[in-house]
């Protein structure tokens, strides 16, 4: 079947006029454990602009869009979790066509009914940030996953007012932990704050001294979502030995690994991707995931972070939605809303 889709043939600056076009494109019906969705909503995440700036030459065009929300149309002859008209929502994967069509395949092990509670524009903001927050505190950091069940111990959030950072502090909150995280702004140190920051820290300013201010000289975890170059020198030193470091944002030079020695530190990637990439057993815990998250935002443990609505689908929106993201000064989420109306 057909489908209006948007895609890029090559990488440009948004500000070229062939950054993004309209197109139309073959979308397969679905076999084995995939789904084919109908797209009610997406979001733009930082991963999307830099795929489609880096993105080389092709003659197909790249389909991006990382998060999704839609209605189920046709199920393959091996799902057994969902059915058609079913809401869904997910992330999807990095090797597939993306979510910016209005029909996409995706495997039902990615995938999870949508909070009913919520809008699908607040539905749509929430899978690939929300599976990253998760995977970052709850495997990577190991804490569990569980009302107060880490009480007394701390986790230090670089960047808490963007896209993960606005999740990963209300699950860290819920979780039981001490949540420390970094703002710049008011309007930031406002926001961080709504969602349950315990402790905000101005990044223009020394760490290590405002977390002295607060009796602390340690923090037990911390996840780095900004730069990792730059973070990881100023973070290591406030470290309590034998604890983790979780890092999102790929460095661009050779890390200093030297000073996580004499701690014991650890060190780990979170590359929420990984599983769906690798076809790995593990990749149906992001459908449980995603199941959980829905129950955590109908029940109001969870709340939205979609900060900006573009209605409408097309070259014209999406470029302006990644040149509002490539600024790097986005509060929480933007999610654009079908119809695609190139």
């Amino acid at each position: 079947m057909q489908a209006k889709a948007v895609g890029l043939y090559a990488g440009h600056a948004i500000s070229d006029e062939k950054a993004f076009e309209d197109v139309t494109i073959e979308v397969a019906q679905p076999t084995g454990r995939d789904v084919l969705v109908e797209i009610q909503a997406v979001s733009v995440n930082p991963i999307d602009t830099k795929q489609r700036q880096t993105q080389p030459a092709t003659q197909t065009p790249r389909i991006l869009g990382f998060d999704a929300v839609g209605r189920v149309i046709a199920v393959g002859d091996a799902v057994t979790s969902l059915m058609t008209d079913d809401i869904v929502y997910y992330a999807g994967a990095n090797d597939r066509p993306g979510s910016n069509a209005q029909y996409q395949l995706v495997d039902e092990r990615l995938a999870a009914l949508a909070p009913k509670k919520w809008a699908v524009t607040a539905a749509a903001g929430l899978p690939l940030t929300g599976l990253t927050a998760w995977e970052a505190l709850f495997e990577k950091l190991a804490w569990q996953p569980a009302k107060n069940a880490n009480a007394g111990h701390s986790v230090l959030i670089v960047n808490g007012a963007g896209g993960v950072g606005s999740v990963a502090i209300q699950l860290a909150k819920w979780a039981g932990l001490t949540v420390i995280t970094t703002a710049g702004q008011p309007k930031t140190t406002a926001w961080v704050k709504d969602l349950g920051a315990d402790i905000v820290l101005d990044y223009h300013q020394d760490l290590a001294t405002q977390l002295d201010a607060h009796h602390m000289s340690t923090v037990d975890s911390a996840i780095l979502l900004q730069s990792t170059d730059a973070y990881l020198p100023i973070v290591a030193p406030l470290m309590r030995p034998l604890s983790t470091i979780v890092a999102v944002v790929t460095n661009a030079e050779p890390l200093p690994m030297a000073l996580l020695k004499a701690k014991s530190l650890n060190f780990a990637w979170e590359f929420m991707f990984t599983k769906a990439d690798y076809q790995l057993p593990e990749m149906a815990t992001q459908g449980m995931i995603l199941a959980k998250m829905a129950q955590m935002a109908d029940d109001g443990i969870l709340k939205p972070t979609t900060k900006k609505v573009i209605d409408g689908i097309s070259a014209a929106t999406l470029k302006a939605a990644h040149a509002s993201v490539e600024t790097g000064q986005m509060l929480g989420k933007l999610v654009l809303t079908a119809p695609f109306n190139a």
